[in-house]
């Protein structure tokens, strides 16, 4: 229980975690079905799958998916794969977890309101920080987190984490170079910033001269989204959130149908009517 206990606690701090699970067992094994072993995000690990040449193999496995994703079944005769004198079989569930990302966007106007629509279904959870209360409501943010401030005012109730993704979207240029001045210098894994890349320069002009210097722009995204040609703010919100999922899943969203579909691109290429 005490693996499990810290993986739910190293998921609420936003932090990923591999978790090898002792899913069954015969002979004589070092451990039962229901053992746990916890690899946390900076290498230390909790509880047992039974020590030895074992755990040993599967802290490697685990280590692996800790960068790969995924999970899978490692099944393993512990007499003849690992030299092991007990001579039983054992079958470990490994599995990486992730933290339920937290999609923060600064402004609560159109756009937002679109992507309070999306967040939910795709696995995140939504704050909305603005001060204008009769655009952060509830009526119009049912399932957000609302804070009602500008966006320097919430860092300490935001308290940012490495999952967390920010989007600012305020109404007032003064508030997109603020947020991303205050974000961009601590914990996160994503600031996107919805606007033109004229826009963008003049804010990064304007944050050098004033600090003599620029916060890391790594994961800096702007102009905002995936160039679907989006224009209305339902379609822009789409954009945004299809960026969120192709770096989600390291892609770098191509069209699906230029990907090893070459007879059917040669087909539609060659076509001399649209529909037959």
């Amino acid at each position: 229980m005490l693996a499990l206990r810290e993986a739910l606690a190293q998921l609420d701090a936003g932090k990923r975690c591999v978790l090898a699970t002792v899913i069954r067992s015969g002979g004589s094994t070092p451990q039962v079905p229901g053992a746990r072993l916890l690899l946390k995000d900076d290498g230390s690990s909790v509880g047992t799958v039974g020590g030895g040449a074992v755990e040993h193999r599967v802290l490697e496995e685990r280590r692996t998916l800790l960068v790969t994703g995924g999970a899978r079944v490692l099944t393993y005769d512990l007499a003849h794969d690992l030299g092991m004198c007990c001579g039983g079989r054992m079958e470990v569930f490994v599995e990486r977890m992730e933290a339920r990302s937290r999609v923060v966007i600064f402004g609560a106007g159109h756009v937002s309101h679109a992507l309070s629509a999306l967040v939910g279904g795709l696995g995140f959870t939504l704050t909305i920080v603005d001060d204008r209360g009769e655009l952060n409501d509830e009526a119009r943010f049912p399932n957000a987190t609302r804070i009602l401030s500008e966006p320097r005012d919430a860092l300490a109730q935001l308290a940012p984490q490495e999952s967390d993704i920010f989007l600012i979207a305020t109404h007032d240029h003064r508030l997109d170079e603020e947020a991303l001045e205050v974000y961009a210098s601590g914990p996160h894994a994503y600031i996107g910033l919805v606007g033109s890349k004229r826009k963008t320069l003049r804010i990064l002009e304007r944050i050098r001269a004033r600090r003599g210097f620029l916060p890391s722009l790594d994961r800096v995204y702007a102009p905002v989204g995936l160039a679907l040609g989006a224009v209305s703010p339902e379609e822009i919100a789409v954009s945004i959130a299809s960026e969120w999922i192709a770096l989600r899943h390291g892609q770098t969203a191509p069209h699906l149908r230029a990907l090893g579909n070459a007879p059917f691109l040669s087909l539609i290429a060659g076509s001399d009517t649209a529909d037959e």
